[in-house]
């Protein structure tokens, strides 16, 4: 694999001689794992920022913003953020919930007139939460948009788009599951066009780019400063390709369409972390676990994903494989609060955004973050030569770190070594599947997984009797 041209500014607040080399060393090990990043998924150009209670621990930058001109990506590059725009519609939305004009658990068609029939009861928290089961409206697919109508472009309003899901059955009742689709915020981008009887875009300018300074922000295509724009790359059988953003609509900009630079986000938010868009109080309310009507657990929040480790939660969201934000505080977002924004232009692997967080977490605060350490750590010796010695030192690191202890560690490195398989190949994710099936040779799941990835790389004779110890096990509980 290529390897890519890098580039680092690390700032830190220290005044002290054991605070500096604290930095040193903290220097070293953030531009180690950028370097790792950038050689294990081939990235193109990437972003980094953190902050611990609001003091600014790491900026840096890597890479290309465009492989043709060799621009390098600067802290003041601006890139496709996508659905990250969610982030805006759901503060807005916040922010109606604490004026007391919008209530989150009222049908939204008390906001918005013409919904579909079938969608009259559907909250606004279940819009919000991807938890509606209302149909997505369209498909990208080979280069193109497929709109729910067939059609090789979109409708031209969001009423017609509604008109067109209306005889579209739900995907499940509303409340009971989770299923990400557009189609939720472009009714939450609707209905807060008909609380301000604005156009979303200016209310978006009005409530939150013009307050917080937001200047290299914006909804909609790509600036005109392409030489500050970085130029969008999908992996294609590992190799980096140009992809070329879809053509968005206006009434799309509530889900897709955002672009911006590290600063700006960041200053998103710390502003948010701090209650200056909403207040702290309504967010701790708002940024509590959520429950589905079957009892399971969603996994939003008023829009945003969350998500625990260790004492921590974790609030935030992806733009797919290319860029995530997240919140994690402990005790509330008076108490110990960190900030990770990670935006890249596209990696060879299409490697989820996730795992590039969560490998800054394990690098700045692997005690606090006790899950992406362990992830982190498998990764990499998921990576390195399989030997005996390799293998009794990570048995070993388990039981040191207290980790060998943890009740969901089965479920953890089965999770890990799925999003191994999926980033790196299956050959690459077979030694976790193995490990986990000697660290837990009772478990029915870790002998199917290992089978599963047995299959996946055409050993059909070992996959066969693997499933059959997996079968067996299960019988035997």
């Amino acid at each position: 694999m290529r390897r890519f041209a890098f580039v680092a500014v690390l700032l830190f607040a220290v005044s002290t001689p054991s605070g500096t080399a604290r930095a040193a060393e903290f220097d070293a090990r953030i531009t180690r794992q950028l370097h790792t990043n950038a050689d294990r998924y081939g990235i193109a150009g990437q972003a980094v920022l953190i902050r611990h209670n609001g003091t600014l621990l790491a900026q840096a930058v890597a890479g290309e913003a465009d492989l043709t001109t060799h621009q390098p990506v600067t802290p003041e590059t601006v890139f496709n953020a996508y659905s990250l725009a969610k982030l805006l519609v759901s503060t807005l939305v916040m922010q109606r919930v604490e004026a007391g004009r919008v209530e989150l658990d009222v049908p939204a068609s008390r906001y918005l007139a013409d919904l579909p029939k079938a969608w009259e009861a559907i909250t606004v928290r279940q819009f919000l939460d991807h938890a509606s089961g209302v149909p997505e409206y369209f498909q990208y697919r080979d280069g193109e948009v497929i709109t729910s109508q067939g059609n090789r472009r979109f409708p031209a309003t969001p009423a017609e788009v509604f008109k067109a899901l209306a005889g579209a059955p739900l995907q499940f009742t509303p409340g009971t599951a989770n299923r990400y689709t557009q189609t939720n915020y472009l009714v939450l981008t609707a209905l807060l066009e008909a609380q301000y009887q604005q156009p979303y875009t200016q209310i978006v300018e009005e409530r939150v780019l013009r307050p917080l300074g937001l200047a290299h922000t914006s909804l909609g295509p790509a600036g005109a400063a392409q030489e500050n724009t970085a130029i969008a790359y999908t992996g294609k059988q590992g190799a980096l390709q140009r992809e070329d953003d879809i053509a968005w609509p206006a009434y799309a900009y509530g889900h897709a369409a955002l672009h911006t630079t590290l600063g700006d986000l960041d200053r998103f938010l710390l502003a948010l972390a701090r209650g200056e868009l909403v207040g702290r109080t309504t967010l701790q309310q708002l940024w509590q676990p959520q429950v589905l009507s079957n009892g399971r657990r969603s996994g939003f929040s008023t829009g945003w994903e969350l998500e625990e480790s260790g004492e921590y939660r974790f609030v935030g969201h992806d733009g797919g494989t290319r860029v995530r934000a997240r919140i994690a505080f402990l005790d509330g977002l008076g108490g110990d609060t960190y900030s990770f924004i990670y935006l890249t232009n596209g990696s060879a692997t299409n490697v989820w955004s996730r795992t590039l967080v969560d490998s800054t977490m394990a690098v700045v605060a692997p005690m606090q973050f006790p899950r992406e350490a362990l992830s982190e750590r498998l990764i990499t010796y998921a990576l390195e030569p399989q030997t005996a010695a390799r293998t009794t030192a990570l048995k070993q690191w388990l039981i040191t770190t207290g980790r060998g202890d943890q009740p969901m560690l089965e479920q953890d490195i089965n999770r890990v070594g799925y999003a191994v398989a999926e980033n790196l190949g299956h050959a690459t994710a077979l030694p976790l599947f193995a490990f986990n099936a000697t660290l837990f040779p009772r478990s029915a799941n870790a002998w199917d997984s290992l089978a599963e990835t047995y299959a996946a790389l055409g050993d059909a004779k070992q996959a066969e009797r693997l499933y059959a110890k997996s079968k067996a096990l299960a019988a035997a509980r």
